[in-house]
């Protein structure tokens, strides 16, 4: 069991049943939240812990959980930072506040827009990179994030099994690279963990 503040595990617990409902009555993708399960989130939340990730760049934020998880991953003395990029103002919206609530919204930037377009943009060196979005265009994204990635950097990636077909760009492009090891966790919807050599 991982031990969360009592704000942090009281929104996440609300984020988990609203994003599970949302996502059962909801049809149109725009509107779901798509939301981390819970399982995979404990992974990536110990994984960012345990290597002390300092500088994040999540690409997907929806409503906020899964930031949530990396910013309580964050060093306890407030030296890391996480930038969160999504295209909906709505959802960032929803983010904010949710992050508010959790006590972390000053670990975090939120920044609305193309996520190729925002990466382009952003200086590094990031030390973890989370792709939760668009899965097709995470490939075009990890080329713009290689020359701003840390020399140890860690890269994370949902939805690899229960989206294999659109990951599989994102997959040939990491192992491409030369640069990282890579494994597939079977928990949640698939979780990609590469890091690098």
């Amino acid at each position: 069991m991982i031990h969360l503040s009592p704000a942090v595990a009281t929104v996440l617990r609300e984020l988990e049943s609203f994003g599970a409902a949302n996502d059962a009555a909801e049809s149109h993708r725009e509107r779901k939240m798509l939301n981390l399960d819970w399982p995979a989130a404990e992974v990536l939340h110990l994984a960012v812990r345990q290597s002390r990730r300092r500088r994040i760049l999540e690409i997907g934020t929806s409503n906020g959980f899964s930031a949530i998880w990396l910013a309580a991953a964050l060093p306890a003395d407030g030296t890391g930072s996480l930038i969160s990029i999504d295209r909906d103002p709505d959802k960032l919206a929803a983010a904010a506040r949710n992050l508010d609530r959790a006590g972390l919204r000053s670990r975090v930037t939120l920044m609305e827009g193309d996520a190729s377009r925002v990466v382009a943009g952003l200086d590094g060196p990031f030390d973890c990179v989370f792709f939760d979005a668009a899965r097709v265009s995470a490939p075009d994204q990890l080329a713009r994030l290689l020359p701003k990635l840390s020399p140890d950097a860690s890269l994370f990636a949902d939805n690899v099994l229960s989206h294999p077909g659109e990951i599989e760009g994102y997959l040939a492009a990491v192992e491409g690279s030369g640069l990282f090891d890579s494994v597939v966790l079977p928990v949640g919807k698939g979780l990609a963990i590469a890091v690098r050599r």
